[in-house]
């Protein structure tokens, strides 16, 4: 077999769909703590975190304290290398240290999503088998704790640390933040009280027995269909990930990297908290969870240069009211992620936000995530249009049905091979098997490459309707339905037709203050589009069905429509 440097580069040769980057610097071969030691020792007293909710605000020196406080404190209540430590919490200071403290000992950091419902939560718990669960009291409109009571309700006589309960038999210790802990839980600051000399004592031989390919963070896929799988990441996979990235926005120490998307996944985690560590930038973190108003105040409050998010947050702090009482003018990059973004959209970003170097990232949280990325001085067109080129240490293609490399230009589906590939999905090697092949993550995207080696997203190979023989891809209409003006946002499906097997549908929120009508939308299509990518079903709605990262949830739009419809699913 060859090496990874014998392969393509950055731009495909030979005709053909595959594209492998950059080895000219080394893969960092390093744990997580390692890699905080390094920030410590290179900007110990720089500012490493600001939480502008609560007001905490700390050097990198005064954060690697914290860290081993924490660390220290979960080996006295029981907790080892190998061990599942939940957590179940919005973005707080609390998060944050749990991040890298889990991984200071070995123990292994399961993501909980905050949006998760009690049968949710039971099925991670139990998947992963969590031995401690680090839990907010409640966040909105969900009271954990209750929900947490009806799994468990021998946690109202257990005591603390020795929990045993029927339907959660792995979990053995609840952490609850804030004060007044519930009958059964430990408090938090019982736990960073704990973390006395004695236990510190311990901390750097265990560190020293750590390996950059241990399993160190368990994060659930949403998939919509079937029971989420638990992704496993090592060290070496989300360190390295975090650097590559950072590298290519050119964070610089002291910057402020203002961080509104959710820790619980890899955006808030990797691309957002490790990366600002690898140059020795700040994490802002403007509140729990996002909040237009607040990020503005954040980025200009704290100067940030770089902000991340889904298009949706661009979106809607641009159309704040408040958006022209805040200056901007420190931004200059970041990454935006997770749906495409519209050129008009795009455009604003980097002109009315002064974020003219804001990059476009492409990946999967099997991926660590980021696979591509944009160049911060990429055309306008190249960052609306494609998701950039290969990152470094990372190798794709796209293929057809058979797994063949088909040639440049070509719609396939992408597969990725290299350091970031996930360990597999925890307790789960069937799935494992299903998703990586002879080394290659199949990611379930549909993908072109081009000549000049940027990639192009057409679509999930499950969402590509095919309408009379046709095949639709919805990001393609999407794309051109969004430069109408009147449309805001866009998002294209299938929905079932005994006459064509599948029709295209789109659900569409206008703009403030906009008007239109289906007939109008489907006239301006006529003639700009071919005929059957004109959506026969339109629905206006006020809003739209998102996961907690921004994500738009497409069944469930569709599920709406065929009842609304009443079409045979």
């Amino acid at each position: 077999m060859h090496r990874l440097t014998d392969r393509p580069g950055i731009v495909p040769q030979n005709g053909l769909s595959h594209v492998a980057g950059s080895t000219a610097r080394p893969l960092v071969e390093t744990t997580i703590p390692g890699f905080l030691a390094e920030a410590v020792r290179r900007h110990g007293q720089r500012t490493a975190a600001v939480f502008r909710a609560t007001g905490d605000r700390w050097s990198y020196a005064e954060f690697a304290r914290l860290v081993d406080r924490l660390a220290a404190g979960l080996l006295a209540i029981g907790v080892y290398k190998g061990d599942r430590v939940g957590i179940w919490a919005p973005n707080r200071p609390e998060w944050l240290l749990a991040q890298f403290a889990t991984a200071r000992i070995g123990a292994i950091l399961v993501n909980i999503n905050p949006a998760y419902r009690t049968s949710e939560l039971d099925y991670a718990l139990n998947k992963v088998g969590v031995s401690t669960l680090i839990v907010a009291p409640q966040f909105k409109s969900s009271d954990y704790l209750a929900m947490l009571a009806d799994l468990a309700p021998e946690l109202a006589t257990a005591p603390p640390g020795r929990l045993d309960a029927a339907r959660l038999p792995a979990l053995r210790r609840v952490v609850q933040l804030g004060p007044n802990p519930r009958p059964g839980a430990i408090s938090f600051a019982e736990v960073m009280d704990r973390g006395g000399k004695a236990p510190r004592s311990r901390l750097d031989a265990i560190t020293a027995g750590l390996k950059p390919d241990d399993a160190i963070n368990i994060q659930f896929t949403s998939g919509t269909t079937g029971a989420p799988k638990g992704a496993t990441l090592s060290h070496r996979n989300i360190v390295n990930n975090a650097i590559s990235t950072a590298r290519a926005m050119r964070l610089q120490p002291g910057e402020g990297l203002c961080i509104p998307v959710p820790f619980y996944h890899c955006f808030g985690m990797v691309l957002g908290n490790l990366a600002a560590c690898a140059y020795g930038a700040t994490m802002v973190i403007p509140g729990e969870s996002f909040d237009a108003r607040e990020t503005l105040a954040a980025i200009s409050a704290e100067r940030c240069a770089a902000v991340h998010g889904v298009p949706t947050m661009f979106a809607a702090m641009l159309d704040h009211p408040d958006f022209p009482r805040h200056d901007l003018r420190s931004l200059r990059t970041g990454i935006m992620a997770g749906a495409p973004c519209p050129e008009p959209l795009m455009r604003r970003v980097m002109a009315d936000m002064h974020c003219r170097q804001i990059t476009i990232g492409y990946g999967m949280t099997e991926t660590s995530p980021i696979s591509f990325q944009s160049a911060l001085d990429d055309p306008v067109e190249a960052r609306v249009s494609t998701v950039g080129r290969i990152q470094p240490h990372a190798e794709c293609r796209v293929v057809d049905d058979q797994g063949r490399t088909l040639p440049v230009g070509a719609t396939g589906e992408l597969v990725t091979r290299g350091y970031l590939v996930m360990k597999g999905y925890w307790n789960d090697p069937d799935r494992t098997a299903e998703a990586i092949q002879d080394g290659w993550m199949h990611t379930g995207d549909l993908a072109t490459i081009d000549a000049q080696g940027y990639c192009r997203i057409v679509g999930r190979s499950k969402d590509m309707l095919i309408r009379g023989g046709e095949n639709v891809y919805p990001v393609e209409v999407e794309a051109f339905l969004a430069t109408h003006p009147a449309i805001q946002q866009v998002q294209v499906f299938g929905l079932p037709d005994p006459k064509y097997g599948e029709e295209v549908a789109a659900w569409i929120i206008l703009r403030p203050g906009a008007q239109l009508t289906a007939d109008a939308l489907r006239d301006w299509c006529r003639g700009r589009i071919a005929h059957y990518k004109v959506p026969r079903h339109i629905r206006f709605a006020a809003d739209m069905p998102m996961t907690a990262t921004g994500k738009p949830q497409k069944f469930l739009m569709r599920d709406a429509m065929i009842a609304e419809l009443g079409l045979k699913p």
